[in-house]
């Protein structure tokens, strides 16, 4: 997302009453709680499936806001940049952080107090220490080969 991910106007609580797949375009980017996790690399072990949140982040993620510094255009930057929607979820849920609202609703959970749409401020993620906020090393200063030395371990 860049600048501010737009919450007014919404319905309370929208996510616990309506389906995922029935979320409106501004429902879904909502739930997004500005984290930056997702926009972290991840190193996946070929034999166990596990993956490993890194420290190095996105080209495009702004190490301060935590939000990507391009949003509506990423894909002519980072073009393997998933999109998650409804349909693309279940595929994705395995790397998704475990703080994630998209992940936590899917999973029938509810969002944490800090998450912006229940505390009504995008500040409360990195207050509550669970952004990656002035943590993250840009891409393009680490060589792939060396990403492991900067794993780091959820739940931040």
């Amino acid at each position: 997302m860049s600048a501010d991910i737009p919450r007014s106007g919404l319905a309370p609580r929208f996510w616990a009453k309506k389906p995922m797949d029935k979320l409106n375009k501004q429902e879904w980017e909502a739930l997004c709680d500005g984290c930056g996790k997702c926009c972290l690399n991840k190193l996946e072990d070929e034999d166990t499936g596990e993956v490993a949140m890194t420290r190095v982040a996105c080209r495009l993620l702004d190490n301060e806001s935590c939000l990507c510094a391009n949003y509506a255009i990423r894909h002519q930057f980072v073009p393997e940049c998933i999109v998650l929607t409804p349909k693309t979820l279940a595929d994705n849920m395995y790397w998704l952080p475990q703080t994630c609202a998209y992940r936590l609703v899917a999973e029938g959970r509810d969002l944490f107090d800090w998450h912006p749409l229940i505390s009504g401020d995008p500040g409360s993620v990195h207050r509550a220490g669970v952004s990656v906020q002035g943590m993250t090393i840009p891409e393009f200063e680490v060589d792939e080969d060396d990403w492991e030395d900067h794993i780091i371990e959820e739940p931040l």
